[in-house]
């Protein structure tokens, strides 16, 4: 499969976490479906100390993995809204 585009998307979102409501980063986001997934390289404000994990109740949020040849963070189901 093909890497995703190099040329960042014009919508950007704020991504909080479910449990405590925190910042976690704003993101880059393409298309209008669901957020299964972040791509490292669209990430473009990082509030998070440790990766994947909340900086205010410590929770687990994501998985750190490879998509198409990419870095990305795997977003475990409910654990994150966006706006």
């Amino acid at each position: 499969m093909a890497k995703p585009r190099k040329k960042l998307p014009a919508r950007a979102v704020d991504i909080f976490c479910a449990n405590c409501k925190t910042k976690l980063f704003k993101y880059r986001k393409g298309g209008k479906g669901a957020l299964v997934k972040c791509f490292i390289e669209r990430i473009t404000e990082n509030y998070t100390k440790v990766p994947c994990h909340c900086p205010h109740c410590e929770q687990e949020f994501a998985r750190e993995t490879m998509i198409r040849g990419t870095p990305a963070y795997k977003i475990i189901g409910g654990k994150v809204t966006h706006k």
